[in-house]
């Protein structure tokens, strides 16, 4: 299902803009609006989630597409063997400022550990 008021899914329906790099029927990856990395895509499911806690037993199909897609974009983009970084926030307190899973790819740079 769809939110009429969920910034992703208005992304999925066409009506707001983005720079969209890979669409699919369970998937679509656009880049980010505010990139922390030269490489910064989002990939989101086409049906509303609000996040990874609301994933039911039989979603897991869904996250490995997700994570099917950051491959194939990282061989797209060129950062396959230079490397790149996938991440979900999960809630307020991880970062999560909109309430649809999204798994953020991140890559062209490097990256720091602990990242937070």
């Amino acid at each position: 299902m769809i939110s009429e008021l969920c910034p992703f899914c208005r992304i999925v329906r066409g009506d707001a803009d983005a720079t969209i790099v890979h669409r699919d029927d369970s998937v679509v990856a656009f880049r980010d609006l505010r990139p922390v990395a030269p490489t910064h895509i989002l990939i989101i499911p086409t049906s509303h989630v609000r996040s990874l806690e609301e994933l039911k037993a039989g979603d897991g199909g869904l996250l490995e597409r997700m994570i099917s897609v950051a491959r194939d974009l990282a061989r797209r983009e060129g950062v396959e063997s230079s490397g790149y970084r996938l991440v979900i926030n999960t809630g307020l307190n991880a970062g999560q400022s909109v309430f649809h899973l999204h798994l953020h790819f991140l890559a062209g740079r490097r990256m720091h550990w602990p990242p937070g």
